[in-house]
């Protein structure tokens, strides 16, 4: 075995022991970007459900004001 290959196997387990075996470098990142896809897809539910609810929160209200004085007196909650 020469000195240069004795140098780079000696450089590069040097590398190793700072840092961790090969194999896991960018693992942390990769886990991270996982996440932020997960809570921006939950959060992306979350806001179709709030706007669904919202609408109809809106119309059963604009019912109810346009029943106001009517003869009917029906609000439109359907309970």
């Amino acid at each position: 075995m020469t000195t240069i290959q004795h140098l780079s196997i000696g450089t590069r387990m040097w590398f190793e022991s700072i840092r961790g075996p090969r194999s896991d470098r960018g693992e942390g990142v990769i886990s991270a970007a996982i996440a932020v896809l997960i809570m921006a897809f939950i959060g992306a539910l979350m806001w179709v459900g709030f706007r669904t609810i919202w609408e109809d929160a809106e119309s059963n209200t604009a019912d109810c004001v346009d029943a106001i004085g009517s003869d009917s007196g029906d609000c439109g909650g359907g309970g």
